[in-house]
Parts: structure tokens; sequence; C-alpha cells
């Protein structure tokens, strides 16, 4: 997770970021199995953010606002919790809206 942290926080918030992240994640995912529920959560809230985009222009205070979220969501999630605080840390990614 610090990698994927680490790679973001020095990218533009712009949609190839979230494309090029989407790849990632599917490559994570089938890299490191214990992290898969986070990889395809996370993948499902990109994919839905690209999709409204796609083809669309994108405001730039979408863009940063998405960009700043999705960087605080990495920071504070905590993939070696205990499984209790997981589910919990897995519920509140679930939650997250790039859009909005």
């Amino acid at each position: 997770m610090n990698e994927l942290y680490s790679w973001l926080s020095g990218q533009h918030p712009g949609l190839r970021t979230f494309k090029i992240l989407q790849l990632k994640l599917a490559r994570l995912a089938a890299d490191h199995p214990e992290q898969r529920a986070m990889c395809w959560l996370l993948r499902g809230i990109i994919d839905s953010y690209v999709e409204e985009f796609d083809e669309a222009p994108l405001p730039t205070a979408t863009a940063d606002r998405a960009y700043q979220r999705l960087l605080r969501t990495l920071a504070e999630f905590d993939a070696a919790a205990e499984p209790a605080r997981l589910l919990g840390e897995l519920n509140r990614l679930a939650e997250l809206d790039l859009s909005r």
C-alpha cells in the first residue's frame, strides 16, 4: 500500500493517472492476494470515476479533489490491521466517491 501511495503522490491528478492506477491495482491484486479485496474495491471506485469523465471534460477542481481524496484514503488505509478493523477499513473504502 505504501508503494501505491508513493507512486500516486508523484503523479498528476488527471484522468490518465487514474487509468494507469487501474492497471497497477489489477497487478497488485494478482501479486498480493492478501490485498485483493482492497484492490478490487478501489479499482471499482476508480472505474466509475474514469467512466464518468472519459470522453468528457474533467474540471480541474474535480480532478484535484478526487486526487486528494484518493491520496488521503490510501494514506489512512491499514492493510495490516487485525481482521475486525480491516473489515471496517474495507467498508470505509467502499464508501469512497471520487466524483463528489
